[in-house]
């Protein structure tokens, strides 16, 4: 069962407080410590409290339960006739924001505002218009003495001033019971005097008076005392020099409440204005630690730029090489005994059969030689593949002059050559374009008809030997007069799994040579 707060102050016949059979206890370890003792209590309208009690007492304790700042173990604690336990977080913090004032030992004020501004602050949270709420900051602090230090911070006043300040601020939503704890703890004895002299005003207008100390002659002065000892109630007394006061105090809220969004904004704002109000009076503090996070997010974003860049880097030269391949290589896998028996097991047809597969684009059959390459006077020992149509797209290469072979370069055994950058350099260096121009590849004429744009990824084939490429056909039968290729490269599309299409491509050349005379690599 659910409560409203705002609904508190509907019976004027039954007590503004009841504790029955409290029991506080907290844990120690294993042990578990009993500080408030089956706590029976009354508390009504407009009466003035003396909590007293040595340290240890539980007095503090039994201020906080019933300022709902803390809950009871046990036992039932009613406001006005309805019970507090049944109140959920966002209730108990409507009560006190509504109905209780606290007054602390050590004031408790925000150091970077103004005394008007402290006290509001209570009024901010209560969703009170912002004109309304300075007016009656301003009323309070003069109220009590403080016309004059309105726009003052709280290091430019006084212990008792600073006090007042948090006694206005206590009263600021209404404040028709108000908690002091130990109120005159932290001041001199005239400014003790004037703070219980304040206090008494305010329950003379009907504000109930809860007021924790250990000193005796403060506790004298209350209308009603009562003394704690180990947790117990020893004794409860009143004064009967007292006269109990009937009147309540006016509520403040209802009047100048606003909307909960304007509320909710005025928060916002009051936040942002305490905000820069702290930073602008501690410049220092704020200039590290805005330094702090500025280079901790510099630091975050250089790493992680320098991160995507250098995975975006790696991407492209592995790309260079030709993404998603399956490479098919010539003999028994290493380690095997029958390597060195048969060496000649793949063969054109082997690579066909691969590139008739739906989920392979091309393949590029492939053979490699070590020659000796002359131009005019020039000679050099030089790399000589021999490479199908599809070679620049299985490699990722591209021609930077010329053009590409084709496939009546394959069926012809046409004798022409692609050159890498290397080459050029090398047999080249002073012709622009060197299409057309022959180089004599051992015994063997070859026309340049291509030339490929230079790899400068970390991922080149090589870095100074010069590369020459021709038809597999012709490098079969003009060079190395061979019915077998070393190996050919299969690019596999990219929406089917590559170790999907590795395991295919095994299980078709085992089907084709009926044994494991191949070893495959996959680029993945």
């Amino acid at each position: 069962m659910s409560h409203k707060t705002s609904d508190l102050k509907t019976a004027a016949d039954v007590p503004l407080m009841q504790v029955k059979g409290l029991i506080r206890e907290f844990k120690a370890g294993e042990q578990t410590i009993r500080v408030l003792h089956d706590i029976d209590l009354t508390i009504n309208q407009g009466e003035m409290v003396a909590i007293i009690g040595q340290s240890g007492s539980g007095k503090s304790t039994l201020m906080n339960i019933l300022g709902c700042l803390d809950q009871a173990t046990a036992g039932e604690y009613k406001i006005y006739g309805q019970s507090v336990n049944r109140l959920d977080a966002d209730e108990l913090a409507k009560l006190r924001r509504e109905h209780f004032g606290f007054i602390f030992q050590r004031y408790h004020l925000l150091g970077d505002i103004s005394a008007r501004d402290n006290v509001s602050v209570p009024a901010v949270y209560a969703g009170m218009d912002g004109q309304a709420r300075s007016e009656r900051a301003e009323k309070l602090l003069a109220d009590l003495g403080l016309a004059e230090k309105v726009n003052n911070r709280p290091n430019q006043l006084s212990g008792g001033q600073q006090q007042r300040v948090s006694i206005a601020r206590a009263l600021m939503n209404g404040g028709d019971i108000i908690l002091a704890d130990e109120p005159t703890g932290a001041l001199d004895s005239k400014s003790g005097e004037d703070v219980m002299q304040i206090l008494h005003d305010l329950n003379a207008q009907g504000h109930t008076i809860i007021m924790v100390t250990h000193d005796p002659n403060l506790a004298a002065q209350a209308e009603r005392v009562i003394e704690l000892k180990d947790g117990y109630v020893i004794a409860d007394y009143k004064n009967d020099n007292y006269q109990q006061v009937q009147a309540r105090p006016e509520s403040i809220l209802d009047n100048h409440r606003k909307s909960a969004f304007s509320s909710f904004i005025d928060r916002l704002f009051e936040a942002f204005k305490m905000s820069l109000l702290a930073m602008r009076a501690h410049k220092m503090r704020t200039l590290l630690t805005m330094l702090g996070i500025i280079i901790g997010i510099a630091s975050v974003v250089s790493v992680v730029g320098l991160g995507k860049g250098s995975q975006a880097q790696i991407l492209t030269n592995i790309s260079s090489l030709g993404t998603n391949t399956i490479t098919v290589s010539d003999g028994y896998p290493y380690g095997d005994p029958r390597r060195q028996y048969n060496d000649d097991n793949l063969t054109p047809q082997d690579a066909q059969a691969v590139a008739d597969q739906p989920y392979v684009i091309s393949v590029s059959p492939q053979l490699d030689s070590n020659m000796n390459v002359r131009y005019r006077n020039v000679q050099e020992a030089a790399s000589v593949s021999g490479v199908g149509e599809d070679y620049l797209s299985v490699s990722g290469e591209s021609l930077i002059q010329g053009q590409d072979f084709d496939e009546q370069s394959i069926l012809r055994r046409t004798q022409d050559i692609i050159i890498d950058d290397n080459a050029k350099n090398t047999f080249f260096p002073d012709i622009a374009n060197p299409i057309g121009e022959v180089l004599l590849i051992g015994s063997v004429p070859g026309r340049v008809i291509g030339v490929l744009a230079p790899n400068n990824s970390g991922f080149s084939r090589s870095v100074d030997s010069p590369t020459l490429y021709m038809p597999y056909t012709t490098m079969m039968s003009r060079i190395k007069g061979s019915a077998y290729i070393e190996s050919f490269v299969a690019l596999i599309d990219d929406n089917i799994s590559s170790s999907a299409a590795e395991s295919a491509i095994s299980q078709l050349m085992i089907s084709r040579h009926g044994t494991d005379d191949f070893r495959i690599r996959n680029s993945d």
